[in-house]
């Protein structure tokens, strides 16, 4: 081998990988340096870098490319810091082994390992090879097996997604998803335009790079930047945000997380039907206030129609005019029909697209459809000295109710530490072998519901104390102003006012049937007992105070419980 070590030219090839498995290998830079130190007397034509996996086969085009070459006769050797640089796979390393077997390739050097051609040095190189294969192979599955067990303890094993992060103060494997506190609200307020209805992805896009000034997390290599578009479709189709896990990823194997859920499960589908089932907006030439909003009787959606028509000034006949140039009347020529009287219509139909069903439901004009919507408006509509005498009412009665919501509080506090020292008294008993193995977990299992049930309890009395009195107000303010942004707005403002006020919208005889939101529900049954606290158009002065305070209280409860 020394005899011709002078003639056979040489190929340098370095490699370092970017995943994970192979983060402890040497850079390229000081693969570089261990070849030229080591080598310096051999002729090395050219040093190939490369920073790819060489897990699997076919998946590195500058080690293809080398190979290609010496088979044209440009090199006759190869240098390379260890063989687990040149091959982890069986493919590749039997392509080595066979070329040095049929001459192509005369020469291998390492810098970390010897390697002599001959029968048995063939043999111990692909023993080599192999134990690279297989060592690659047994830490993918300990890797695989380490990320799983993360998984069953409920925290994402992976980069946290927008709006969360990584501890930064924990080892790595030991890192959980938390908050991130300069964005988690800002992905929120992402998800609040999206549920109106009224936006649409790229939108929200734009909201939040120009208007809130959005930047990613900064990592070491990526991030501080604006988000992305891609970025916004991914955080609208991820169901982590709403609770849960998927991993493997793509495998459609949903766990249960740790994590602090954004957003509800019944939020996270309603995003998903916002969306659309390919999760991205579909393209309109002409906006409509109520598309996606509406379900036929039959199940199907229902979509809007426009429909523009022409009146011939001659012949009075009303036709669609396009791809017309002509009425088809009198054939009089569009072009030259003086002050034509144009029609513009919106339909909204029932698409029909459900398999074996026949729908014979009739369309619905705009204007009959926005004054069913206006009429169910006028049901929820407060008069304004109401509305006053309400909030006044409320917010007399939130320091009465405190008291008792502080009791119920104490309350649920007791019962929840009483819970703790349940399960505290339940581990002495078993450490001191007072129970067996399988009654300690039949009882451990009842009392960790039972602290579980008292923990959200408490949570959620906590929240309602905090919030009952301005979702009330935001109700009632709602209610007196609704119909009048619907008349005066623009598409967005209807559609946003038609997905706040009500549920479950169904087309059936042309006539719109809505399923009211609980709130709303509750105050169309109270103005119908107090048709004076409505809104009106003669002036109720003269209605006697008593009798409308006294009918006000009966109400009032009802209001008061949501």
């Amino acid at each position: 081998m020394e005899k011709i070590n002078n003639t056979i030219k040489y190929f340098g090839y370095c490699r370092k990988s970017t995943e994970q498995l192979e983060k402890q290998a040497l850079s390229i830079s000081a693969q570089k340096s261990q070849i030229s130190k080591s080598f310096n007397d051999l002729k090395i034509i050219e040093v190939l870098e490369e920073q790819k996996s060489a897990f699997k086969p076919n998946n590195r085009t500058v080690f293809r490319e080398m190979i290609k070459r010496i088979k044209k006769g440009e090199a006759d050797g190869i240098i390379c810091w260890h063989p687990d640089r040149l091959s982890r796979n069986e493919i590749d390393g039997a392509q080595i082994t066979y070329m040095i077997r049929t001459g192509e390739i005369k020469d291998l050097k390492f810098g970390s390992y010897h390697f002599h051609n001959s029968p048995e040095g063939i043999m111990m190189l692909q023993m080599a090879l192999s134990h690279s294969q297989y060592s690659s192979a047994r830490l993918s599955e300990d890797v695989k097996r380490g990320l799983q067990e993360k998984v069953r303890q409920g925290w994402l094993p992976s980069v946290a997604p927008s709006g969360y992060m990584n501890t930064p103060d924990k080892e790595k494997g030991y890192k959980i998803v938390v908050k991130d506190p300069d964005r988690f609200h800002l992905v929120r307020k992402m998800w609040d335009l999206m549920l109106t209805g009224n936006y649409t992805a790229p939108q929200i896009l734009n909201i939040a790079n120009d208007k809130w000034g959005y930047k990613t997390f900064k990592r070491r290599r990526e991030g501080g930047k604006p988000l992305s578009r891609s970025s916004i479709y991914k955080i609208f189709s991820n169901k982590f945000y709403a609770g849960w896990i998927e991993w493997p990823r793509g495998s459609k194997n949903w766990h249960k997380g740790k994590h602090i859920p954004m957003i509800s499960e019944e939020e996270f589908e309603r995003v998903q039907i916002l969306s659309g089932r390919n999760r991205k907006p579909k393209p309109h030439h002409r906006m409509f206030a109520f598309s996606g909003l509406i379900k036929c009787s039959c199940g199907c959606s229902v979509s809007p129609e426009a429909k523009n028509q022409l009146i011939c000034p001659l012949c009075k006949l009303k036709f669609a005019y396009e791809n017309k140039s002509a009425c088809p009347g009198c054939n009089t020529p569009i072009e030259q029909m003086k002050n034509p009287t144009i029609l513009n219509y919106v339909y909204y139909r029932c698409t029909k697209k459900k398999r074996g069903t026949s729908c014979n439901e009739p369309g619905i004009e705009l204007k009959q459809l926005e004054k069913q919507i206006d009429t169910f408006l006028s049901s929820i509509e407060l008069n304004p000295k109401y509305l006053d005498w309400a909030i006044k009412h409320l917010r007399k009665a939130h320091k009465l109710e405190s008291y008792s919501r502080e009791s119920v509080l104490n309350s649920q506090q007791k019962a929840y530490h009483k819970s703790s020292k349940k399960l505290d008294r339940l581990l002495e008993m078993r450490l001191a072998q007072e129970l067996d193995e399988k009654e300690y977990a039949s009882k451990k299992s009842e009392l960790l519901k039972e602290k579980e049930k008292y923990k959200n309890l408490l949570k959620d009395t906590d929240q309602r104390q905090n919030k009952w009195l301005e979702l009330s107000e935001k109700t009632f303010n709602f209610a007196r102003y609704a119909r009048f942004w619907f008349a005066e707005g623009d598409l967005q403002t209807k559609k946003g006012i038609l997905n706040t006020i009500g549920q479950n919208l169904t087309l059936k005889d042309k006539k719109l049937y809505i399923q009211a939101h609980e709130p709303f529900s509750i105050l169309r049954k109270g103005l119908e007992l107090i048709p004076e606290a409505r809104m009106v158009s003669e002036p109720i002065e003269n209605v006697d105070n008593i009798r409308k305070t006294a009918a006000l209280a009966t109400v009032n409860p009802a209001w008061l419980r949501e």
